[in-house]
């Protein structure tokens, strides 16, 4: 007898329908799967028998062939556990046919008829949603992560003798209600806060013009100055990330396998900080079935490379590319995938080798020839994508012992909420939500100069020996400086303030 039921399979973070069709005929017992499936859709040969005999159901002595359709496409995953079940139990009149009609069903069984959690449940039912599905049957464990979607029939269940009483209509499973993201959103708070950050004031300063308007920013200092402190009090200054942004952030962690259950959703930006022997698919994504890396990891938030000279040179050259574009693209043998990462680059490194090069309190060892070769580790293509180059100086004991707390990041995030609700005004429904994303056609209308800033601006540029890319981002920092102190358009203080922020483009010439 034949047996159809639905599920869904993942290229990346979109979903697909998956046409599971089984068959059990007379013959040799045997069990095939057809259909392009990997090596873990095979195996469930066992956890499907082993779960079926355990919910005390019989399992066919027949020749069962399964099919996964669309059959040109790879399908990959223990996902297909629970459907391929049902489809036995239903080919056997176990469960009526018509009543797996309708249903999106999902779920990786034990040997003991348990349903496990799944990666990758959410981007599946929003693909599933926009393409008109509205009834699923999900593992009880990724409930919460799918409480977020609104307008869905979402049934979470446990066993798979549950999900049998369930479909014959024995027992009643309670529909999953929604969860609000503003309720989560209010629960969250930051780990770290820029109260506690002794003196820095231009670093500070500096880090509230990056949040403000989406620039990247590096940081430079010797040890001990507070770079790395300074990057991860960076997120809690962004703004709120909306329920849009966060169902993007979580499709991708939910992929990973990197989400947290009991939230269900990703409330904070993302925070992404790899070790400096990272290789290039850990940063940029891949392996044998195209996984997202760090900087897809990062979408919407920041990625924070500490101490970037000694990440390998060809490693952090593919930085340049999504830093432009916001997104990369995977390709393999089996599959190409292209993930969202339009990130925040927060980049970190000592000025020499030995990390006192121009201190006024340690004597530099370095030798000229040894400080070049280690500042050239950053390409000039990479240094140009990066908007703010700030020096981060060394902190002294009044700083550091004084009692009162610096301001705190709640007063700073206001004034870049203020700048931002700016920069959303004035570039609705163009897909653009900050000054470092401006295209060509924006930069023109919005960061015009009068003759004053003009004239300034090409002297820096001449005597600074800048790149195109370089006005540019000048151009689109001041424009953000601007943003903060309320003003339409770019002045003088703005021009020269967001040339200071180059500055390290000579002083520091790769």
């Amino acid at each position: 007898m034949l047996a159809k039921i639905l599920s869904f399979g993942l290229n990346g973070i979109t979903g697909y329908p998956v046409q599971i069709e089984l068959d059990i005929n007379n013959g040799l017992p045997g069990y095939d799967v057809v259909g392009l499936a990997d090596t873990a859709i095979k195996e469930s040969k066992s956890r499907v028998k082993a779960a079926i005999k355990n919910s005390a159901f019989n399992y066919p002595i027949n020749k069962v062939i399964i099919n996964l359709a669309p059959a040109d496409t790879k399908k990959e995953g223990s996902m297909y556990d629970l459907p391929i079940a049902l489809g036995i139990l239903a080919a056997e009149d176990i469960i009526p046919n018509k009543s797996l009609s309708g249903y999106i069903i999902l779920g990786e069984l034990s040997l003991d008829g348990e349903i496990r959690k799944l990666n990758g449940i959410l981007p599946m039912l929003i693909s599933a949603k926009q393409m008109g599905y509205t009834k699923f049957i999900i593992p009880k464990e990724n409930a919460v992560e799918a409480s977020f979607i609104d307008k869905l029939e979402v049934f979470p269940v446990e066993t798979l003798k549950q999900v049998v009483s369930f479909l014959k209509g024995e027992i009643n499973i309670e529909k999953l209600s929604n969860k609000s993201y503003e309720d989560v959103l209010k629960e969250h708070n930051y780990k770290h806060d820029f109260a506690y950050v002794k003196g820095q004031v231009s670093a500070k300063r500096a880090m509230e013009i990056a949040a403000a308007g989406g620039h990247n920013i590096l940081l430079i200092g010797p040890p001990g100055a507070g770079k790395t402190m300074l990057a991860k009090c960076f997120p809690s200054i962004l703004p709120d990330m909306t329920f849009e942004e966060s169902l993007e952030v979580t499709k991708i962690h939910s992929v990973a396998g990197l989400l947290d259950t009991n939230r269900g959703i990703v409330v904070e930006r993302p925070f992404r900080s790899p070790h400096h022997t990272a290789t290039l698919i850990a940063l940029t994504g891949g392996g044998q079935k195209a996984k997202p890396g760090e900087i897809s990891l990062a979408h919407n938030g920041v990625l924070f490379l500490d101490e970037m000279p000694e990440y390998a040179r060809n490693t952090i050259e593919t930085l340049r590319q999504p830093m432009e574009d916001g997104y990369i693209t995977v390709a393999r043998n089996a599959l190409t995938v292209q993930y969202p990462a339009n990130f925040i680059l927060v980049a970190s490194m000592n000025p020499c080798p030995c990390g006192y090069y121009g201190s006024t309190t340690h004597e530099c060892k370095c030798t000229p020839s040894a400080i070049h070769k280690y500042l050239s580790k950053i390409s000039g293509p990479l240094l140009d994508r990066i908007d703010l180059h700030i020096e981060v100086d060394s902190i002294n004991y009044d700083d550091l012992s004084g009692g009162e707390l610096e301001e705190p990041s709640c007063e700073i995030k206001k004034r870049v909420n203020k700048a931002r609700e700016i920069q959303l005004e004035r570039f609705k429904d163009s897909g653009i939500y900050s000054n470092a994303k401006m295209n060509e056609k924006e930069f023109k209308k919005y960061c015009a100069l009068n003759k004053e800033c003009n004239n300034i601006l090409e002297l820096a540029f001449k005597k600074m020996n800048l790149s195109a890319r370089a006005y540019n981002r000048i151009l689109k920092v001041a424009r953000t400086i601007a943003d903060l102190d309320g003003k339409e358009n770019i002045e003088k203080q703005h021009i020269l303030e967001a040339i200071q922020y180059r500055s390290l483009d000579k002083k520091y010439s790769v």
